[in-house]
């Protein structure tokens, strides 16, 4: 990982720690990474110039290019996912957009999850479809389904593309199955893993090609920055890389920066608000308001003992439960809170909760909704940093205001 001398095997909270040190190694290192505040740089002859754009040399070009602050977060993500190479973007949809518009061409055929991230699937709907590529959607939860879809007679499929852990109702795909299926019928398997981060579990060694991540939420983990990362093999990277640049795609250096520096205390958070995620997982299920909970971490959960074979260090911060009484009885529960956040956001030190048929799904028929399991009903809970008794506490006030 690092140019100077380091261990190979290294926990998970060391790599977190000191990804993407290796930049600028000197006799003194700095102990945090400055901050590169520029959009060009300048040469001192031709030659550099060419050695640079030809990759002989290490060096920077312009902005829209990426600069050091992104490479320091693309050897981090990069190492953390056990990957070649890793692209560093402006949000996760420029991630996404990036990398599909770089691998398909009119005519591609795409199978997909029924499940996908609501932002990819409007991508692909009212953008990639425009331009000639095909989309077939399926349950991916049912491998049956899946090869039926992608060995169907006609165009061959390009990509076969799932989230590891569903939005807005964590749900978990089987990637190493998924993986030998799509490398069965030619195609490239795609896993938005922002819900499972590298700390849980880690797709490229599950059989993945490529992993997208909304840096904006776990990695930087603080509500604070924007960004997105494609990682995988390197070709396929700077595939989506040339495609960013040529659509605007990267980032400014101080997003780059302040990702990098949430990411040093990843493996402690995911740690600490995956414990107590389950905590109210087990309490929520117990409720006698509460009609279902979705979290992997439970007995009861339909992929339960996928989960315990796929994941690791734990089962992840994102929970869904459906209450009793609809969106009246959602908008008591929201009121009474005190400590949880009402947010159209997720991934941070603090807990917050969302009501997906009102904001990421608001634009679907409710019998679509309601098909996929989101209820008027249904919230999302992305469990943060704080002390595990007082988000009981602050849940069964919410709760206690529907009786």
């Amino acid at each position: 990982m690092w140019e100077r001398d380091a261990p190979e095997e290294m926990g998970d909270l060391t790599r977190c720690a000191h990804g993407g040190e290796d930049l600028l190694p000197s006799a003194t290192d700095p102990l945090t990474p400055p901050i590169w505040q520029t959009a060009a740089y300048a040469y001192p002859d031709l030659d550099t110039l060419d050695a640079i754009y030809e990759g002989r040399e290490r060096g920077f070009i312009y902005g829209r290019y990426g600069l050091p602050n992104h490479v320091q977060l693309e050897r981090a993500l990069a190492d953390l996912e056990g990957a070649e190479a890793a692209l560093a973007t402006a949000s996760g949809m420029s991630a996404i957009s990036s990398l599909l518009f770089a691998l398909l061409a009119p005519g591609d055929r795409v199978v997909a999850s029924e499940l996908v991230y609501r932002g990819t699937r409007n991508l692909l709907d009212l953008d990639l479809a425009r331009f000639g590529v095909i989309v077939e959607y399926v349950d991916a939860t049912d491998l049956a389904a899946v090869e039926a879809s992608l060995q169907r007679p006609g165009q061959p499929p390009r990509l076969l593309y799932v989230d590891f852990l569903t939005n807005p109702t964590i749900l978990v795909h089987d990637v190493p199955s998924l993986a030998e299926l799509a490398h069965r019928h030619g195609a490239l398997l795609v896993v938005d893993s922002t819900f499972a981060t590298p700390y849980h579990g880690r797709p490229i060694q599950l059989g993945a090609d490529l992993v997208v991540h909304s840096t904006t939420k776990f990695i930087a983990g603080h509500h604070d920055v924007s960004g997105g990362a494609v990682v995988g093999r390197s070709e396929l990277v700077e595939r989506a890389r040339r495609q960013a640049i040529r659509m605007g795609g990267i980032g400014g250096p101080f997003d780059a920066w302040l990702a990098l520096r949430g990411l040093r205390t990843l493996a402690l958070r995911m740690g600490q608000s995956s414990r107590s995620a389950l905590a109210l997982a087990s309490r929520l299920v117990e409720h006698p308001a509460v009609e279902r909970v979705s979290y992997p971490g439970l007995p009861g959960h339909p992929q339960h003992d996928l989960a315990r074979g796929l994941l690791a260090n734990g089962f992840g911060s994102m929970l869904a439960f459906e209450v009793e009484g609809g969106r009246a009885a959602v908008a008591r529960l929201v009121r009474a809170l005190r400590l949880i956040r009402f947010a159209e956001t997720l991934g941070g030190v603090t807990t917050t909760i969302v009501h997906p048929a009102s904001t990421s799904h608001r634009s679907v028929e409710q019998a679509a909704r309601a098909a996929h399991g989101i209820g008027e009903g249904l919230l999302r809970l992305s469990v943060g940093i704080e002390t595990t008794e007082d988000l009981v506490e602050d849940l069964e006030r919410g709760l206690a205001s529907l009786a």
